[in-house]
């Protein structure tokens, strides 16, 4: 079982000291055997457990930051809006950081949701099927480019006339693409078609959810002749209030029984370097 964190807020202190605040969190990641360290994608706070003004950093910025600061742990967005950036512009980026941190990313996207966000910034958040449609380009436009396949390419609703890509990723075949989100209809079928990883989330029904849409990812997975195997389970869930390393363990059995392979930790407010610190022994007593 993989244990991650997910960074969604970044407000330690003033907005001057939060490099030196993020650092130490980056460097008790690499240190404590954490798998990957993903950041929220946002440009407004979207946690929940965040005030909704705090500050917030431009992702994929920040995980060059990270990139510098870490030598060992992964990292990506859980997830990027795949209509904020143009498509070309979010592959080249994740490249860059594959690239520049030694073949340690993670390409994590979605559709996209937030419409109080892409309202107050004019972010581009089309109709939901025109999203989906997006998000099926771009995995494809991801798989072509990091193949070094330049060739026209002709999606649902994207055009590229010579889609160049260099330097090619340091991770071959590619950037592990995880796709955020649990819906049956397209969601799950593009993780089966295009993705590495999918993410769901950890709802308190004694793994009802987590049974029925893994059985409808498995079902894609026969559709497109994939291996079911071949993609990663991630789970998005918090520590429980005084849930000791041993209760994790065992909570994480349980989560494996279901097919779950990864958890990604969020924190009740912010990460700090001695809370990812104090990770090692839970890391420990799942791996």
């Amino acid at each position: 079982m993989r244990v991650s964190i997910n960074v969604t807020s970044f407000a330690w202190a003033e907005d001057a000291e939060i490099p030196g605040y993020l650092r130490p969190v980056a460097e008790a990641a690499d240190g404590s055997g954490v798998d990957t360290l993903w950041v929220a994608d946002h440009l407004l706070q979207a946690d929940p457990t965040a005030e909704p003004d705090s500050a917030m950093l431009e992702a994929h910025s920040t995980l060059g930051f990270l990139a510098a600061s870490t030598r060992r742990v992964r990292l990506g967005t859980m997830v990027s809006a795949v209509t904020y950036r143009p498509a070309a512009l979010l592959i080249k980026a994740v490249t860059t950081l594959d690239v520049l941190s030694g073949g340690r990313a993670w390409l994590g996207i979605g559709a996209g949701y937030l419409e109080r966000e892409a309202r107050e910034l004019g972010l581009p958040l089309p109709p939901t099927r025109e999203r989906f449609d997006y998000l099926e380009d771009t995995l494809r436009l991801a798989h072509q480019m990091w193949a070094g396949d330049a060739s026209p390419f002709e999606g649902r609703r994207m055009r590229l006339e010579r889609p160049f890509a260099r330097p090619r990723p340091t991770t071959q075949p590619h950037p592990p693409i995880l796709i955020g989100g649990g819906g049956e209809r397209r969601t799950l079928r593009l993780v089966a078609e295009y993705g590495d990883a999918c993410n769901l989330f950890d709802i308190p029904d004694e793994g009802r959810t987590i049974r029925h849409k893994l059985g409808v990812l498995r079902r894609h997975c026969e559709d497109v002749g994939r291996p079911f195997e071949a993609i990663e389970k991630t789970l998005s869930t918090r520590l429980g209030e005084g849930e000791s390393a041993e209760a994790f363990a065992g909570r994480c059995d349980r989560l494996a029984e279901l097919g779950i392979d990864h958890v990604v930790l969020h924190a009740a407010g912010d990460w700090t370097p001695d809370a990812v610190a104090a990770l090692t022994p839970y890391v420990g007593a799942v791996g």
